[in-house]
């Protein structure tokens, strides 16, 4: 019987928001662009799509009301394993990932890219990017796997004895580290079978461009959708913003610090739901849409909320194509001379919005073992009582950071 040996991939997303006695930082210069080539952008877009993708899939075999996932943490990571693939492994995982016509270079170009530029775009606003990678000590790991690794993701490589009980705490402690102290354990324990772990830790802190008064948040109806009316705390404000609305939902844009990122709100309207909302929605509209909003005052009124999950997507995953990669005939070789297979993909996530900004945070976990239009409207309401969309993003490039679904909020 073949030895079973397990590698396991791990991203880690992370945010937190201003706290109540943090200054007051005054109103910035607005950010000026990350500029990409025509390859960059067409990746952009793949990511994007792979982004509405995933949270369709992860909605459907979920179950959850409240969804919220990191695309680009899954991204990454998904990137950082399918360096190691080969064959027909390796093209499911580019369909799974919607990565097509683009070179090897291209692909981790763009990996490098988004993790050199998106942290230094907002001064205001803390992100940042960081890469690890533990391999058990003898493990015959191929030089080019750990040098794509450094030279594409930044990874910080190291040889670990993972039979010594302190090696969980050197990675868990490498991850409070690299968050701020948000996510202090994601690793539980090392197994016998794993041989190595692959993190990728990103850090976000923003508050809006045009915060919520504290004195304006009241109670107010919220409508989920089971039909059932909760109490949220509603925040409020009226000012300037991207606004538009179509024959499926309105859209808000609030930007962060600078401008560089921002939140787009999507609610559905009356006699639409999320659902429809997200059938419609692929990649070339979400650009036209975002690139063609234009500003007017509008009446805000939006819900603080906070959701946590939990999320095994390798049936998500499965569905949008990447089936070898977790069966007994996947081809991860330029990992390692053996038969390896993903056995399993968890993404943690949590998120937090309040009237001073977005805490946002997400982990992924990815095993691998050996086998045996927009329409105006006339001084706008936007009235977030009902079940909604949300996206984070970097508003120069269009990279996805966070999206998700708010079935129901509670009080908070």
């Amino acid at each position: 019987m073949k030895k079973l040996i397990q590698l396991s991939f791990i991203a880690l997303l992370i945010g937190s928001c201003t706290a109540q006695n943090d200054p007051i930082i005054k109103v910035p210069v607005d950010a000026k662009p990350i500029i990409l080539n025509v390859g960059m952008e067409k990746r952009v877009s793949q990511d994007n799509a792979f982004a509405f993708d995933l949270l369709k899939k992860t909605i459907t075999s979920s179950g959850e009301t409240n969804v919220f996932i990191s695309p680009l943490s899954v991204s990454i990571a998904l990137g950082m394993a399918w360096n190691g693939a080969n064959g027909s492994t390796k093209t499911e995982m580019e369909t799974a990932m919607k990565m097509s016509g683009l070179s090897v270079a291209d692909i981790n170009g763009y990996y490098q890219i988004m993790q050199s530029t998106l942290p230094g775009i907002d001064p205001t606003t803390k992100l940042s990017v960081a890469n690890s990678l533990w391999y058990k000590t003898g493990f015959p790991v191929k030089p080019d796997f750990l040098k794509v690794n450094t030279d594409y993701f930044g990874a910080y490589v190291k040889e670990l004895d993972f039979t010594k009980t302190w090696a969980v705490d050197t990675i868990n402690n490498w991850c409070a580290k690299k968050t701020n102290n948000l996510i202090k354990n994601p690793l539980d324990k090392i197994d016998s079978n794993d041989v190595m772990f692959l993190v990728n830790a990103i850090y976000f802190k923003g508050i809006w461009r045009k915060h919520f008064e504290t004195s304006n948040s009241k109670e107010a109806d919220f409508t989920n959708e089971l039909g059932a009316v909760t109490k949220v705390n509603m925040m409020y404000q009226k000012d300037t913003f991207a606004y538009a609305e179509d024959n499926y939902a309105q859209y808000l844009d609030m930007p962060y610090g600078n401008k560089a990122f921002s939140m787009t709100v999507i609610l559905p309207l009356d006699g639409k739901t999320t659902s429809d909302v997200l059938n419609q929605l692929t990649a070339d509209n979400w650009n036209n849409l975002i690139q063609n909003m234009p500003t007017k005052e509008v009446e805000v009124y939006m819900p603080r909320f906070k959701t946590q999950n939990n999320f095994l997507l390798n049936d998500p995953l499965k569905s949008m194509g990447m089936n070898l990669a977790f069966s007994d005939f996947a081809d991860f070789t330029n990992i390692a001379n053996m038969n390896l297979k993903i056995s399993k993909v968890i993404h943690d996530t949590y998120v937090e919005v309040t009237e001073e900004g977005t805490e946002a945070a997400a982990v992924t976990i990815i095993g691998i073992m050996t086998t045996s239009m927009p329409v105006p409207q006339p001084t706008p309401v936007f009235r977030v009582n009902k079940p909604f969309l949300y996206v984070i993003r970097e508003k120069s490039t269009g990279v996805i950071l966070f999206i998700g679904k708010m079935g129901n909020v509670e009080k908070y």
